[in-house]
């Protein structure tokens, strides 16, 4: 064992899963939208794309998938890298961020750069895109590793609850602090496992998730209901069990945003934060969740834009020290990941946040603002001598070394979906296979295959057992999952742990269309009668921070707990999202058929009952 990026095994895949990694994007990615495109990917041909691993993608090793990266995974990845120029030596170290929906025009930058990969973002798809759409965009991204010998990398940003790119197109999930409020590993743990299937499943190779900073709630402009919580050892716990769930998939994750962003009050999307805190200070707290996650076996931390005390001006994504701490403090020695370098926190020359985010210990510049200036401007510095080339080489091989990881255990595969270790080892690494799905364990195997034995529509393998979202069995299971996440994060602010009074009808006032009409669904599934507001005597249920939306008998929260602890009515619940999933466990308790057993995961001004307690 080499490294600690610990995956259960999925068995042979018929589609491709590289790692890669993403994040929360602002500002102008790539313009690719009018360069020629050339078809690529199974979409285009009907068969496997080619990416023909060579002999480097599957390392000679016995070891079980679940020791992760292994000596023999480094030996290959390093063969890789010591054969590979200088433009491919600095493509390597760069993922993709482009503008619009061609991607055929985006994969012919990561061939023509020799890029990692790619991030899916929402701009990059058309509005009411579906799950097929989404397939055959990662498809498509795929495809352009051609015979370069190792994977191409296909991320999303798809956390849940306010940061999902994918729309309908994907589950709808909690954000994290959901998890925190249900306090149940196992839950959470099988809820990620869903969200991590069915993102494998449209062709993704990671997700960037969990959150790991500690929130200090209402303050907190970027983090907040996105964090599990304000406690170290509540929120490491989730995040123990969201690398678990993942990595139970065959799905990379990226524990982030480090070393802390949830005490800000700034918006690093727009300009840099400075934390009070110095590196030491945050050792003590923040970064527990962290080193929880290096425990646990997370293949990536994500590194975030946050100037510090002694270096206000300076990005940690672009600071040495910050790099440091992370390997010798938190014990990590995996891939390390910038946020995305096309964020207003970052001000350097085109190309140049490129060059120090590498230089300073980066392994992967993650959605810089242009990529050609990235690669030409970390080619200019490796020829002048400014960049090491040792510096350059041990992230290349750090992030083709993860990708042979999951090449070798079978995440990627060839048409014929046999793994590394099978008849299909060397046909197509790095493509999404065919859409027959044949996979030695079932079609649950075949991640992103999508006919009759298709991942989507198919039978489930082991990961639709545990939870996944293939087929009718795998759909149930990912219901029974969300539902058993909603429930048990019902928080009860204000009034009782079980309603006293059950209700008969219900009215409901305040929240989104979709929220409103989700909320009247689960009530009327529940055996209430909905009426308009003001008509007898029904329960009057006001969904959200309730601003215009009058006086109400019950207001719901969907935004964490500060949005709604005053809001004066005799029962508060807190859902931290408006997903049916969430309402419904709002709609159950009104009817007397759910007990809350949440439990606020942030400090409140409000007296809340234990109802955790029982």
């Amino acid at each position: 064992m080499r490294t600690p990026f610990g995956v259960i095994p999925v068995g042979a895949a018929s589609a491709a899963l590289a790692l890669v990694l993403a994040g929360c994007g602002s500002g102008s990615p790539d313009d690719v939208g009018g360069e020629s495109a050339v078809a690529t990917g199974a979409s285009a041909t009907g068969t496997a794309a080619a990416g023909d691993p060579g002999d480097h993608a599957t390392a000679d090793t016995d070891a079980p998938p679940a020791d992760g990266v292994t000596d023999a995974d480094v030996e290959a990845a390093e063969q890789i890298v010591a054969a590979m120029d200088d433009d491919e030596l600095v493509g390597s170290v760069v993922m993709l961020t482009y503008n619009g929906t061609d991607v055929a025009a985006a994969a012919d930058v990561i061939r023509e750069r020799h890029l990692a990969g790619a991030i899916v973002m929402g701009y990059n798809l058309a509005d009411g895109a579906d799950a097929d759409t989404v397939w055959q965009t990662t498809d498509t991204l795929a495809g352009a590793a051609g015979e370069r010998g190792w994977p191409v990398a296909i991320g999303v940003d798809q956390e849940g609850g306010p940061v999902a790119r994918l729309d309908d197109a994907a589950l709808d999930f909690p954000p994290l602090m959901a998890a925190g409020a249900a306090d149940d590993a196992d839950v959470t743990r099988d809820a990620i496992a869903a969200q991590g299937t069915d993102l494998r499943n449209l062709g993704f190779t990671i997700n960037f998730s969990p959150v790991a900073d500690l929130t200090i709630g209402a303050e907190d402009p970027v983090i907040n209901v996105r964090s599990p919580g304000d406690d170290p050892e509540r929120v490491s716990e989730v995040i123990d069990a969201v690398v678990g769930g993942f990595t139970s998939t065959g799905l990379a994750s990226a524990a982030k945003h480090f070393p802390g962003h949830g005490a800000l009050t700034v918006d690093s999307h727009e300009e840099l934060p400075v934390s009070e805190d110095s590196l030491e200070d945050l050792a003590d707290t923040s970064y527990e969740p962290f080193r929880t996650a290096a425990e646990a076996g997370v293949p990536m931390v994500l590194v975030g834009h946050i100037g510090l005390p002694g270096t206000e001006d300076v990005p940690a994504t672009l600071n040495p020290d910050v790099y440091e701490s992370l390997r010798d403090d938190v014990g990590f020695d995996g891939v390390a990941v910038t946020d995305a370098l096309n964020m207003g926190a970052v001000t350097e020359a085109p190309g140049q946040e490129t060059v120090k985010a590498i230089a300073a210990g980066a392994d992967l510049a993650l959605m810089p603002p242009d990529s050609g200036d990235a690669v030409a401007a970390l080619g200019e510095a490796l020829e002048a001598g400014d960049l090491p080339r040792e510096r350059l080489v041990e992230a290349a091989t750090r992030v083709v070394a993860m990708q042979l990881w999951q090449a070798r255990i079978g995440a990627v595969g060839g048409v014929d979906g046999e793994g590394a270790e099978g008849e299909g080892a060397d046909d197509g690494v790095g493509a999404q296979g065919s859409r027959d799905g044949v996979g030695a364990e079932g079609s649950d195997d075949g991640a992103g295959a999508e006919d009759a034995q298709g991942s989507r529509d198919g039978a489930g393998g082991d990961a639709a057992a545990e939870g996944g979202g293939d087929g009718a069995g795998g759909d149930a299971a990912a219901d029974d999952a969300l539902t058993a996440l909603a429930d048990g994060s019902l928080t009860v602010l204000a009034g009782e742990c079980s309603f006293a009074e059950p209700a008969d009808a219900v009215a409901v006032t305040g929240g989104s269309d979709s929220a409103r009409a989700a909320f009247t669904d689960a009530a009327e599934d529940a055996g209430l009668e909905v009426r308009d507001a003001g008509g007898g005597n029904a329960v009057t249920v006001r969904v959200g921070s309730g601003q215009g939306g009058g006086s109400a008998d019950v207001v719901v929260g969907t935004s964490g707990p500060w949005a709604v602890e005053d809001a004066g009515a005799d029962t508060i619940l807190e859902v931290y999202d408006d997903n049916p999933h969430a309402l419904t466990a709002v709609a159950k308790y009104l009817a007397g058929d759910l007990e809350a057993t949440g439990r606020t995961p942030v400090d409140v001004s409000v007296d809340a009952p234990d109802c955790a307690a029982g």
